[in-house]
């Protein structure tokens, strides 16, 4: 029985052990947290991955758990109202058919099928990894030292497993030019179901509101010509930075300042993307975020990882070569990834535009319900979901 160590247990990592274990392969997964997390903002489910979810028995499920945004309403810096439209509308999703759930309700839906079958390694991580040509030797944080046929890197933008095998992150990363940081505050504001965005050029202040007795959703999201690196381990040079940046006193901005100076749960990263030659080395492949995240921007980073899951189990059933399954799996989903991908620069425009002329096209572009970002529904589905045969 061919043994597969896959890093990572957010959203690529799980629904890959899920492929693979139906498949007959031995599983292991080491996460580096000491549980699934869950919470989290709510992410989407689109055009191919829905296929996927459907595959893997969990629509039902979703589809309970789905948020269900009404609206997303845009308004000027005083706090004007400017338009308001149904998400679909934005993204080029379907209506009825495109899934919103919580983060952590995905993962949860991603483990509970194979909690009991693969064997989960939590608080930990990979510190070594040899590939011997004929196995993988791993050395875990913990000192544990283990053998397997395959590892596969399941473990975000800033993957570990990518840093060990193809070298630093700088020769990947794509920076798209902005930074954010994310957090919860208190529902004060009477939302329910919906997203407001201000806007002045290059910066976005945003809620997200879910049910109205739970915690609302803030982003601050900037424009920054160069990667703050100094900012990235140092929390309060984060909040300084983010604050500095956002100095207005109109609308709920000094409020969503306030509240990201005070919250225990301040994500701070950038936006950027990876691109890669290639995504496997050796007995070493990457699958989504690790190998070519789309950025929040898109939309799509959680739908193409499912669906690189979906393909690299299923290329590496067919064929007994691994190097011949990793190939074809990178045949089989590059033009998708590309195009998702491609999605950041409607993203951009339609969230924070850099100019006062494109927030003015932005605009007038949502007051007649047509925006550039809506075409984004093309690539959602631009990947017909092959068949891999029967599952184990």
């Amino acid at each position: 029985m061919t043994t597969v160590l896959i890093s990572g247990a957010s959203i690529a990592g799980p629904a890959l052990a899920y492929w693979l274990d139906r498949y007959g392969f031995d599983v292991t997964v080491v996460e580096k947290s000491n549980a699934i997390r869950g919470g989290g903002y709510p992410i989407d489910i689109r055009g191919t991955a829905r296929g996927v979810i459907d595959r893997m028995g969990l629509l039902p499920r979703l589809q309970k758990a789905h948020v269900g945004t009404r609206r997303i309403s845009f308004v000027a810096p005083d706090g004007t109202p400017i338009a308001a439209m149904q998400p679909e509308s934005l993204v080029g999703g379907a209506e009825g058919l495109d899934l919103e759930v919580r983060r952590g309700d995905l993962a949860d839906a991603l483990y509970a099928p194979i909690k009991d079958r693969v064997e989960f390694r939590f608080d930990d991580s990979i510190a070594t990894l040899d590939d011997r040509g004929d196995r993988v030797d791993v050395v875990f944080a913990s000192g544990a030292a283990r053998t397997f046929d395959l590892v596969v890197g399941a473990d975000g933008l800033h993957s570990n497993t990518r840093r060990l095998v193809f070298g630093p992150e700088e020769q990947f990363h794509r920076y798209i030019g902005y930074a954010f940081a994310g957090f919860t505050l208190p529902n004060e504001f009477g939302l329910s179901h919906e997203g407001v965005v201000w806007n002045v050029p290059g910066r976005a202040a945003v809620f997200y509101a879910q049910e109205p007795d739970q915690p609302v959703h803030g982003f601050l999201t900037f424009r920054q010509e160069e990667p703050p690196y100094d900012a990235f381990r140092n929390p309060q040079a984060q909040r300084e930075l983010v604050a500095a940046k956002f100095p207005e006193q109109s609308w709920h901005v000094p409020r969503l300042v306030q509240a990201m100076g005070e919250a225990d749960d301040l994500f701070f990263d950038v936006v950027s993307q990876i691109h890669m030659p290639t995504w496997s080395g050796g007995r070493v492949a990457l699958v989504g975020d690790a190998a070519y995240a789309t950025s929040f921007l898109s939309g799509q980073g959680s739908s193409v990882a499912l669906v690189g899951a979906y393909v690299l189990a299923g290329e590496l059933a067919t064929y007994a070569d691994h190097a011949t399954a990793f190939t074809a799996y990178e045949q089989r989903i590059r033009g998708f990834v590309e195009q998702n991908q491609a999605l950041v620069g409607d993203g951009r425009n339609t969230l924070a535009p850099e100019t006062q002329d494109l927030i003015d096209a932005r605009n007038a572009a949502l007051r007649s319900a047509t925006p550039a970002s809506a075409q984004g529904g093309e690539a959602h589905t631009a990947l017909e979901l092959p068949e891999y045969g029967t599952a184990a």
